[in-house]
């Protein structure tokens, strides 16, 4: 009966680590796959050849190996006898490896493959699978640790998708850790080999391809001798099988000097099954922007932050729909900011924060829009950070570029506006900020100017008093008939619009009141979409259009027959 003929689409190549420390791998070309694996070969500790004319122009990073000694250029044509000339003496001067960076369609590459494959010398030929022996992998390493992915020639992008994939789940130091337990491995076979608890080699070069033997869990007896002499190094492969692998990426010296000295003792409460003192729990801080006032605008990692912090410091003007998706459970505080005390109101809440830490909490320090654009995240990212405690930072849709879009306010448009400018209304310890100069073209946003919106008027279109700075004298005024808007509790239910103009804003919020939080919109294109026309001003109430979306998800769907 004759063998069933073999599917190369089915076989499985055979994956392998090599040695290469000393070979000689033949590089034919000097482009940049070239450079790219005389670079993997040094890093290999291989000695790469490179064969290329004197004419043609080494790839830069190539010709820095060939500068720097750690690899040889031959500059000429290949010859045939390279591959049996140019190798280690002990081999008799036969290569250890070919790379022919050509392409496939070269006719010498065909040529180099068919006396590599008489010479039994491994070759890869670029852009041509049936002209390798092997392939490289794409390759993750951590220390010791290499993973390897190889779609057989037929996805190399998504090889390299892949290992991004796989790297990115693991915890980060690893390989740190494998070196740590390989040493704790080896010193426990030396002290019961001393102990004469064992009689056999210490196996260095274990093969990583096989799994545990069968016997790994079997029940070890007090008369069974046999297996006590190897107790201790099963026990060190159980923790290998069963702890998780953060947990092991994070052990320390003093950790593996705790697991052997508590082997043979009993455990306490506070420590695990291994004898290791347990940590205490470490406190973490996550500081997230909560949008523009929707719930709906939250991102996903917010939201989650939300449900599971064990106390959250929101900011007075984190709207009531956001604050109703927190648990009853948690501990909430808002920030006890008004005129006068913004600066103690958040020192008290960097106190609370760092004590809330201390205590091995998970702390969310919740702001409005994003905690990075005017929302003092950078300050307290540096106070926990000196503290000792890095936050993790969530970003926030911001309302200086989400309230415009939810007021039909383009913040650019072909023709009108090119640029967008966000500024700040009210600057450290309450003083009024540098006005911008007036650009036609440029859309801008201020924010938290709304309670001195008639000083910031008077900045942007009055030159101010003789003395002042020169650069304030010289600047562009504002035009008073400039298109502005307010808006007020963006993408909320009761979110309100007064579109109006310079010369008639201060009149218009002074009539129709505040509702904060807000913000200012300057610029032409605040009547692109929507015009006032002969009014001085004119209010638009209310936005339902983020509730609308849950009616039409949430009505059933009705299928017509047809």
């Amino acid at each position: 009966m004759k063998d069933a003929p073999s599917d190369s689409a089915t076989q499985m190549p055979l994956l392998t680590a090599i040695n290469a420390d000393s070979h000689v791998h033949l590089i034919v070309g000097a482009n940049t796959l070239a450079a790219a694996r005389c670079a993997k070969s040094v890093g290999a500790g291989a000695k790469p050849v490179v064969i290329a004319p004197d004419c043609e122009s080494l790839q830069y990073s190539l010709a820095a190996h060939v500068d720097n000694g750690s690899a040889n250029w031959v500059q000429r044509q290949f010859q045939d006898d390279d591959l049996t000339s140019l190798g280690r003496e002990e081999v008799d001067h036969v290569v250890d490896m070919v790379f022919v960076t050509l392409g496939g369609n070269h006719p010498l590459s065909s040529h180099i493959f068919k006396l590599c494959r008489r010479l039994r010398i491994p070759v890869n030929v670029s852009d041509a699978p049936d002209l390798c022996t092997f392939s490289l992998l794409s390759t993750y390493s951590d220390g010791p640790l290499h993973i390897g992915i190889t779609t057989s020639g037929r996805g190399c992008k998504l090889a390299s998708r892949l290992k991004r994939e796989i790297s990115s789940t693991l915890p980060p130091h690893l390989g740190t850790a494998i070196n740590r337990l390989g040493t704790v491995r080896k010193r426990l076979w030396e002290e019961d080999f001393a102990a004469g608890l064992c009689d056999v080699n210490f196996d260095v070069d274990e093969d990583d391809s096989t799994g545990q033997k069968h016997t790994f869990n079997n029940l070890v007896t007090e008369d069974d001798a046999n297996a006590a002499k190897t107790r201790r190094m099963r026990w060190l492969s159980q923790i290998c099988e069963y702890w998780p692998l953060r947990k092991l990426a994070a052990i320390t010296d003093s950790d593996m000097d705790s697991i052997l000295q508590t082997y043979h003792s009993g455990r306490g409460q506070d420590t695990d099954i291994t004898g290791v003192k347990l940590p205490e729990k470490q406190g973490k801080l996550i500081l997230a922007g909560s949008g523009p006032g929707h719930p709906d605008l939250l991102t996903r990692a917010t939201y989650n932050a939300i449900q599971s912090a064990d106390i959250i410091l929101a900011d007075k003007l984190v709207p009531a729909p956001v604050l109703e998706l927190i648990p009853r459970r948690t501990e909430v505080h808002i920030a006890r900011k008004f005129p006068g005390n913004a600066d103690q109101a958040q020192e008290e809440f960097l106190r609370m924060g760092l004590e809330a830490l201390q205590k091995g909490r998970q702390v969310l320090r919740l702001k409005q829009g994003d905690p990075y654009l005017y929302g003092r995240g950078g300050e307290e990212l540096e106070f926990f950070r000196a503290e000792g405690y890095t936050p993790v930072v969530l970003p926030g849709i911001t309302s200086a570029l989400s309230a415009p879009l939810f007021a039909e306010i383009p913040a650019t448009h072909r023709g009108v506006s090119d640029q967008v400018l966000v500024c700040t209304g009210t600057g450290r310890k309450g003083a009024a900020p540098e006005p911008p100069t007036y650009v036609p073209t440029q859309t801008v946003v201020f924010l938290m100017a709304l309670h001195r919106i008639s000083a910031l008027i008077d900045s942007l279109t009055k030159l101010p008093a003789e003395g002042c700075h020169s650069s304030l004298r010289s600047r562009t005024l504002w035009p008073k008939e400039t298109p502005c808007a307010i808006i007020e509790r963006a993408s909320c239910s009761d979110q309100r619009v007064i579109r109006t103009t310079l010369q008639h804003v201060c009149q218009a919020f002074e009539a129709e009141g505040s509702r904060p939080p807000g913000l200012l919109v300057v610029g032409a294109s605040c009547h692109i979409l929507h015009k006032p026309n002969d009014r001085e001003w004119i209010v638009e109430e209310g936005f339902r259009g983020l509730d609308e979306l849950h009616s039409a998800v949430e009505a059933p769907m009705i299928n017509e027959a047809v």
